[in-house]
């Protein structure tokens, strides 16, 4: 809003320092740290108003050290990670933007679903919430409308063939190339690192990349169930989530920033998607709350997030990666959520299967998901998520070395 009024201001009247609102950078860093104060500030007065409508947790018996005392401590803190980024985005970013407006339906559309899912466990008494099913159900619907989106509306390109170039008189000049609508991604570690959806369907015959959709649609919805959940799973001990998925973010952002940029675009040689920088303001935005939300969730947690905030966290991590192309790259930036997905499909496929065939289960992992795992061999909560942090970084930089290492 204020981007519009300045906007406004700027071209009616001139008035100094109203053009800064024209630059990402300066409205990125206004965004950061609008959402911090707005975490840190108003964060404390959500969590009061929590306590007093006794929103609290309830802790199911694991037999794991610290467990019981938590029991009671309020939940759907999510609240303050949505709140804290959606303010600064609707102050600072063109709302106009179509990868903005996808971002605020995706945050809006999960929060809702975990929004749901916590109120039937609190106020329900239900401790297993909303069933599994409906749950999937909403992240399959948000993935078919954002695969739709980004295939179908006339705003989503990328550019061909941008480049600069140095004229005699010494001027750097942009050369841009077409902008087309394209379903190509990004392959990591290749020299020719695209890879473009419709070829899987270019076998069936000369116009079938115009159906190259019934590709895209379903591997966006299967991305975004998948990041989702991990993200759920995650969010076990004090600061797991909210730290990893910061790192995961600020990983992302720089990806969104380059793939805005012609020039070091052009110098990576990776795709420009014309618009895409705009997304940095969302992003500083959502790093700003997760950090602030980190304030009152580091061990020992004052507000848990629920799945208020990490049904929203993947949500918005899928979105943002499917956006700027990177989606193959989850595997590694995201490997925190993967591994936690893994242990729980290992040890649930394992004990299927040694119940079936020696009829008695047997388990790989003491406990998943595996931080759970490593709470039963005796380590602190604290130990453990700065340690998941420290891989998180390690893969973050690892995913950015991706840029040019093919």
């Amino acid at each position: 809003m204020l981007y519009y009024l300045f906007e406004y201001l700027e071209k009616q009247y001139q008035l100094p320092g109203a053009s800064l609102f024209q630059f990402t950078t300066f409205r990125a860093a206004m965004a950061i740290l609008s959402s911090l104060v707005i975490a840190t500030v108003y964060g404390k007065r959500v969590i009061l108003f929590l306590q007093k409508k006794q929103i609290g947790e309830s802790v199911r018996d694991l037999g794991l050290d610290g467990q019981k005392q938590k029991a009671g401590t309020p939940t759907m803190g999510g609240l303050i990670i949505i709140m804290s980024t959606l303010i600064p985005v609707l102050l600072f970013a063109k709302l106009d933007n179509i990868y903005i407006i996808l971002l605020i339906v995706t945050t809006l559309w999960m929060g809702f679903i975990g929004f749901t899912d916590d109120y039937i466990k609190v106020f329900k008494k239900d401790k297993d919430g909303l069933k599994g099913r409906f749950k999937v159900l909403g992240q399959v619907v948000l993935g078919l409308g954002v695969g739709a989106t980004l295939y179908f509306h006339p705003g989503v390109t990328m550019r061909e063939d941008s480049s600069t170039m140095i004229t005699e008189q010494l001027q750097v000049r942009d050369v841009m190339g077409l902008e087309i609508k394209s379903v190509k991604t990004t392959v990591p570690f290749f020299k020719n690192n695209e890879l473009d959806y419709s070829d899987f369907i270019g076998w069936a015959g000369e116009n079938a990349k115009d159906y190259a959709w019934l590709i895209f649609i379903p591997i966006v919805i299967l991305i975004v169930t998948a990041v989702s959940n991990g993200a759920n799973l995650t969010d076990g001990i004090d600061g797991l989530a909210a730290g990893t998925s910061a790192i995961i973010v600020f990983t992302l952002g720089i990806f969104a920033w380059v793939s805005g940029n012609v020039i070091f675009s052009n110098y990576l040689d990776i795709m420009f998607i014309p618009n895409s920088g705009e997304l940095v303001v969302f992003i500083t935005a959502f790093v700003g709350a997760l950090i602030g939300f980190l304030w009152y969730n580091a061990f020992p947690a004052q507000v848990f997030m629920g799945d208020t905030g990490s049904l929203t966290i993947g949500g918005i991590i899928a979105v943002i990666a499917i956006i700027i192309r990177k989606e193959l790259l989850i595997p590694i930036l995201c490997g925190i959520f993967f591994a936690e997905s893994l242990s729980v499909m290992i040890q649930v496929g394992y004990f299927k299967y040694t119940k079936k065939k020696f009829g008695e289960g047997k388990r790989v992992f003491l406990m998943s998901p595996i931080h759970h795992h490593y709470q039963v061999k005796g380590y602190h909560e604290s130990k453990i998520v700065t340690r998941f942090w420290i891989v998180g970084i390690l893969l973050a930089i690892i995913t950015v070395v991706t840029l040019k290492v093919r």
